[in-house]
């Protein structure tokens, strides 16, 4: 069955683009970015900014939550705008069709780095900056590949998830 993405959530004062490579299955049943209760990517976001609270989970909160995120001068999309894939994982993922990037751009003048989340979707990045180049020869967009936020990610602890995301958000001013 083919699975569709989740739209871009941006705007024109985005900094750090966070790119996962497809939302899994609870994201996608929630039409949620992160929508797994054990996915840490949330509680690393508001461990990095605990002066200003995240809106609570749940689908009554989540534009609100997206408006934090704009907020923090962040982003969030993914890799493939469609895939087939059985479950969640990743190495499931089949036929995938990547996102149009060179179109985001225009939509985010200020992006500086991409936060590639995990190793699926930093697999894309010479693809996405090969988008960008072509539209943009100028643009100075940084790829960082940083430690996925999924639970399947076991071998990282969450402080050191949490250090990578700081060092990250520092590096551009978001911190």
């Amino acid at each position: 069955m083919r699975l569709v993405g989740l739209p871009p959530v941006v705007s024109d004062c985005t900094v750090v683009l966070v790119l996962g490579s497809f939302p899994g299955a609870a994201s996608l049943k929630a039409q949620q970015y992160y929508g797994h209760p054990q996915n840490h990517f949330w509680r690393i976001l508001q461990s990095l900014w605990p002066q200003h609270p995240l809106p609570p989970a749940g689908p009554q909160h989540y534009a609100q939550r997206c408006a934090w995120l704009l907020e923090r001068r962040l982003g969030l999309w993914d890799v493939y705008a469609s895939c087939e894939r059985e479950g969640s994982l990743d190495t499931s993922i089949r036929h995938a069709v990547v996102n149009d990037f060179a179109q985001l751009l225009r939509e985010c003048p200020g992006l500086r780095a991409i936060a590639h989340n995990g190793g699926e979707s930093f697999k894309h990045s010479a693809a996405v900056r090969q988008q960008w180049a072509g539209a943009y020869p100028g643009a100075q967009v940084q790829s960082v590949r940083l430690p996925s936020t999924s639970p399947a990610n076991a071998s990282w602890s969450f402080e050191r998830k949490q250090t990578a995301w700081a060092e990250l958000m520092a590096a551009h001013g978001l911190l």
